[in-house]
């Protein structure tokens, strides 16, 4: 049922990761300049909803494709590196207090970003390997 909408749901998908992570990017960039204080109210609140699009078509594709998280390794482990990365990412934006540890968050966090990126196209929890 939800296989027929693969190309929309995938389109959607592909399209809200990049806006997600661009939206990480400026708001980390704003954070290291001016401080986690500085960044505008508009790109605290558009994050979350560009968020919860990403979260529900990766459900939707998920569910059509029927491969699952904790049955496929390469989809636990793009759930364990959103967990990672949500939690570095954190520093980056506003935990980190200094701005060294800021931008050594961001860095860590676009890391991870790569590699949850690596393992999605090659479907592989090991992307570096093929």
């Amino acid at each position: 049922m939800l296989v027929e909408y693969y190309p929309l749901l995938r389109a959607v998908h592909v399209t809200a990761v990049i806006v997600s992570i661009s939206l990480f990017l400026v708001r980390a960039l704003i954070g290291l300049r001016a401080g986690p204080a500085s960044v505008p109210k508009l790109l605290r609140i558009l994050p979350h909803i560009v968020d919860t699009l990403l979260l529900g078509s990766a459900v939707c594709l998920s569910i059509a494709l029927q491969k699952y998280p904790f049955v496929d390794g390469w989809l636990t482990a793009k759930l364990l590196g959103l967990c990672a990365y949500i939690v570095v990412g954190t520093f980056a934006i506003r935990r980190g207090r200094t701005p060294a540890i800021r931008a050594l968050a961001l860095v860590g966090a676009l890391i991870i970003v790569g590699y949850i990126v690596g393992t999605a196209l090659h479907h592989d929890p090991a992307p570096w390997r093929w």
